[in-house]
């Protein structure tokens, strides 16, 4: 096994082991460019990732000058990277000197650069694309197939590691938000009570004045509930 497959087994492991229940996307991925540009022999990579609002942003970069030529494709709107974003395909540029008919917005940022050739990989599961892996080298030359294959390897960890997170949030959202409705809930049942006891009335009865009271002030059952079991509130 060459020193290259090493290099890319233990990168995949090193992604694999960063996959713990509190870690960073922005530190994982800024992992995946470094050990991208030695592996694939690049000069620099990049990331760029779609925001909730749907625009593209630079999120991790090696360098400098890859993160630029990454905003001057935002600001121009076209780009190898854009289009792997927009298409969900592996965009391959050999040489940058001659994008000129494809992406003329990009063309002269492209030439300004010093890089040769661009390489974008869609970090894209199923029909979920998140962004892209960029590769950027000074020399020109395609992305081999191999190469190729096993960017997308990196990327799809990487995609899912992100998406599995967006997930977890989601659910803790979802648990959060049933608990304090089940916390709401007993506190709502207690004031009930109270009110019950304390006004001579069934439960129902109690329900329909807390809530006569909530409606009229425009407040929450639930911070009305918990005025008058604290006794701040009397009704």
């Amino acid at each position: 096994m060459s020193t290259r497959e090493d290099q890319l087994l233990q990168t995949v492991g090193t992604l694999a082991d960063s996959l713990v229940d509190d870690f960073d996307i922005v530190d994982l991925l800024q992992l995946l460019v470094d050990e991208c540009t030695s592996i694939f022999d690049a000069a620099a990579a990049g990331i760029l990732l779609l925001s909730p609002a749907g625009d593209l942003e630079v999120i991790v970069s090696t360098s400098e000058r890859s993160e630029l030529v990454g905003l001057m494709q935002v600001e121009a709107g076209e780009g190898p990277c854009v289009e792997a974003v927009a298409t969900g395909q592996v965009v391959s540029v050999e040489d940058l000197r001659e994008v000129g008919g494809r992406w003329p917005k990009f063309a002269d940022d492209a030439r300004r650069s010093g890089f040769a050739s661009l390489h974008a990989i869609p970090m894209r599961l199923r029909n979920s694309i998140l962004g892209s892996l960029n590769l950027f080298r000074d020399r020109p030359g395609v992305l081999n197939e191999p190469d190729a294959a096993a960017a997308r390897t990196l990327t799809d960890i990487a995609t899912i590691s992100i998406l599995q997170q967006r997930i977890v949030e989601e659910s803790l959202t979802t648990q959060s938000k049933l608990q304090h409705a089940l916390d709401s809930r007993v506190v709502i049942e207690q004031a009930k009570g109270y009110i019950a006891q304390s006004h001579g009335l069934d439960m129902d009865g109690a329900f329909r004045l807390i809530r006569a009271h909530a409606r009229s002030t425009q407040t929450r059952l639930s911070v009305v509930a918990e005025a008058i079991i604290s006794g701040s509130l009397r009704l």
